[in-house]
């Protein structure tokens, strides 16, 4: 299949859309032996069934095929299942269309990381926050309609984008990969460091006493070097925490034990 356009083939939009729908349940039968591979074949039967409505033996080949190993970040999955169901529907070689979902788990997958849990997730979820913080209830509710408004597009889009364009998806996925993701975690990451500034609250009352002169540690020593450097050092601390396998359960102990005690001493 060497044509971009795929406009016209056997599915409808109708057909498109139902295996949007079913994307939704990607990780329902999850193993770790195949990892989402039924859920992949949940999304592509309707494809496969009506595809190969007369060729039984071919229909077995390619449920068989779609069992195999397959792992990607579940909201670019419909893109993928795209490319893939036009690709039956030409009548691709087997080792072809394997070829092609494995090809192209990698690049969708690190697109997906980038796009959803480093950019938009963050975001949502700060205007949401910064709404909640206000004592404003429509804070969570805001960010998950807005979070999944987005869902949507990219599922019901993708999965049309990807079969219109066919195997021309795949250059383009591999093109724009690297800048994309590379551009997104530069904005998710700016995002996380201005939540952090806004809404991790830490500073210490301590006053410096030097003869008649009395120098606040906060105002006049920290705030000078950086502003916001004690919430940016508990911050990373946390972080390196977890990093060195410390259960979130006991960094939420650990932090309430904190607080106390740095309250009780008058450090915070």
């Amino acid at each position: 299949m060497t044509e971009s356009n795929n406009e016209k083939g056997l599915l409808t939009q109708k057909d498109l859309n139902n295996m949007a729908w079913r994307s939704f349940f990607l990780q329902s039968a999850f193993s770790f032996e195949r990892m989402q591979a039924l859920g992949w074949e949940y999304i592509l039967m309707p494809a496969l069934k009506k595809i190969y409505k007369n060729d039984p033996d071919k229909l077995k080949a390619a449920l068989k095929d779609h069992l195999e190993f397959f792992n990607i970040n579940p909201f670019v999955v419909t893109p993928i299942a795209g490319v893939i169901a036009a690709m039956e529907e030409k009548g691709e070689d087997r080792e072809a269309i394997r070829g092609v979902k494995y090809a192209l788990m990698g690049p969708a997958a690190g697109i997906g990381d980038a796009l959803i849990w480093l950019t938009i997730f963050p975001i949502c979820q700060g205007l949401g926050a910064s709404l909640a913080i206000q004592g404003n209830f429509a804070g969570p509710i805001l960010s998950l309609v807005l979070f999944n408004i987005l869902h949507f597009v990219l599922q019901f889009g993708g999965i049309g984008y990807g079969y219109r364009t066919g195997l021309s998806a795949l250059s383009k996925l591999k093109t724009g990969t690297k800048q994309l993701s590379k551009l997104a975690s530069i904005v998710g990451l700016t995002v996380l460091g201005a939540l952090i500034a806004s809404y991790v609250s830490m500073s210490t009352p301590l006053v410096i006493h030097a003869g008649k002169v009395s120098i606040k540690l906060q105002g006049d020593v920290l705030d000078k070097i950086m502003p916001n450097m004690i919430p940016l050092a508990f911050t990373f601390l946390i972080y390196w925490l977890l990093k060195k396998g410390v259960k979130p359960t006991y960094l939420f102990m650990l932090i309430l034990v904190f607080g106390v005690v740095a309250k009780w001493l008058g450090i915070l």
